[in-house]
């Protein structure tokens, strides 16, 4: 291993909440809330001392969780070849992330660049913060409680004990926080986009690695969706509004043969994002709840019924309430930020006040706090009101249960089921002003003795830093640690 610093390369990209917008983010027409957590995914690219145009890339939070490639160069481009006969089956992500990024490099620099840059080969390991994947089973082999403070004990970046295929995730967007910390680190690595105009948020290298990994996380699923976990992983918290899908097109069809550089940084890109936070003094708090959803059949069912000459019109309107609730939740965060600039210490002791009163009694201390809740109840019963039109379990009885009884703890704010809901997750945004923890615990206490379903925190929260960033391997707790083999 060179421990050079030149020759290593590590992007972290956050995971994500969609707090309000599942299912009218596929539309353009409709904006959603996007949370990035605190939780990343980290690609570490080190010049190896392997023979040239090799490429390892790990995975040592799993079993048998290496693979192995080896580039050649032809004359139609840069080929990267996986070498089948390892034991850890095909990893579709990092294979199209390695091959559509290095020709990318290819056509913006030159072949011989890339040749260049692989004259040692590559070793890469990618791990995940564990909040990714469920840690009720590590907590029970520990004989912890399922709180966030157990959370805090164990090991950053543990070893899951299973196989990747076997993993159980919490549906905070692993593949796109990876693809987007593997597309941004190789781009970076090969000085395709240069580390100071990837730290501008409003960069074209930034972009680049924006587009690069939509058509990348596109490819490896199939289809182009909404792309809102790919735009939260690059740029952070945000109002988020889709991108046309045709501007794929051609490279969904396999048109590839040196034209990546001109679509993925092409301006038909129409995506936009607006850059949010939380409220000062406020907390996200999630849950991992026991059985997962397989969020493309409701999205079908939900796309299905909203198409349907029957009940287009109901839809149509339904959807405009949605939006209209969706975007008041988004000038309400504004809101009560700009309240925390006026006056940060009357707003402070607002915030105490709040935590120790359930959100119903919260009118006469805080009208703008009071209407952040109200408006987060809508939306729950405007989406549970869409499940029940098209059949589907947005928000279903166990998580309604769950909800309330969370919602009525004191100091929550409210909460609801992100993205396109079932059966996997809540979020909670809850008061939290400096040493007054009660309102995580009361939350902690409902989920502990919940009895329709095995409830576990997570530990993230939102994330400071906006979207993907370059690190350094000693700035991360447990990172060194993790990628030793």
């Amino acid at each position: 291993m060179h421990n050079d610093t030149m020759s290593t390369t590590i992007v972290s990209a956050p995971g994500k909440v969609l707090a309000a917008g599942g299912y009218l983010v596929l539309d353009q027409q409709y904006p959603g809330v996007v949370i990035s957590t605190s939780s990343r995914f980290y690609t570490v690219i080190q010049t190896a001392s392997f023979s040239a145009n090799q490429i390892v890339v790990r995975s040592p939070q799993f079993h048998q969780a290496e693979w192995n490639y080896t580039v050649v160069y032809d004359t139609a481009g840069i080929q990267v070849i996986a070498q089948e006969e390892s034991i850890s089956g095909k990893n579709k992500f990092v294979h199209l992330a390695l091959h559509h990024t290095l020709n990318l490099v290819a056509e913006i620099h030159s072949v011989a660049h890339v040749q260049e840059r692989l004259s040692h080969g590559l070793d890469i390991d990618a791990v995940g913060d564990n909040d990714f994947y469920s840690q009720r089973a590590q907590l029970e082999t520990l004989g912890l409680p399922r709180t966030t403070k157990s959370l805090s004990q164990i090991k950053p970046f543990c070893h899951n004990n299973v196989k990747l295929t076997e993993v159980h995730k919490t549906g905070m967007g692993s593949s796109a926080a990876l693809i987007t910390s593997l597309v941004s680190a190789l781009l970076i690595h090969f000085a395709a986009v240069t580390e100071t105009d990837f730290a501008n948020l409003e960069g074209d290298g930034r972009r680049l690695a924006h587009n690069t990994a939509q058509f990348v996380h596109c490819l490896a699923q199939g289809k182009v969706g909404s792309g809102f976990d790919v735009s939260a992983a690059v740029f952070g918290s945000q109002i988020y509004r889709r991108f046309k899908p045709a501007v794929l097109e051609p490279l969904m069809k396999g048109d590839y043969a040196g034209t990546l550089k001109s679509v993925l940084s092409s301006s038909a890109w129409d995506y936009s994002f607006r850059p949010i936070q939380l409220p000062p003094l406020t907390r996200l708090v999630l849950a991992d709840v026991e059985a997962g959803s397989d969020t493309p059949s409701l999205v079908g069912k939900v796309l299905k019924w909203r198409g349907h000459e029957d009940s287009r019109e109901t839809a149509t309107e339904l959807w405009t309430q949605i939006d209209e609730s969706n975007q008041s939740l988004a000038r309400q965060l504004d809101a009560l930020s700009q309240l925390y600039v006026q006056n940060k210490e009357e707003y402070e002791q607002t915030v105490r006040k709040l935590s120790y009163l359930p959100a119903h009694g919260w009118e006469s201390v805080s009208k703008a706090f009071f209407d952040f809740h109200q408006i987060t109840q809508q939306i729950r019963s405007l989406m549970r009101r869409m499940g029940d039109l098209a059949g589907v379990e947005i928000e279903p009885e166990k998580q309604t249960h769950l909800l309330d009884q969370s919602i009525a703890q004191a100091g929550v704010i409210g909460g609801g089921v992100p993205g396109a809901g079932g059966y996997d997750a809540i979020w909670l945004l809850i008061c939290s002003p400096p040493d007054l923890i009660e309102p995580l615990h009361g939350v902690e206490s409902v989920w502990s003795t919940f009895d329709e379903s095995n409830v576990t925190p997570l530990l993230a929260q939102e994330s400071v830093a906006k979207g993907a960033r370059v690190v350094q391997l000693d700035e991360i707790p447990g990172l060194r640690e993790a990628i030793q083999h």
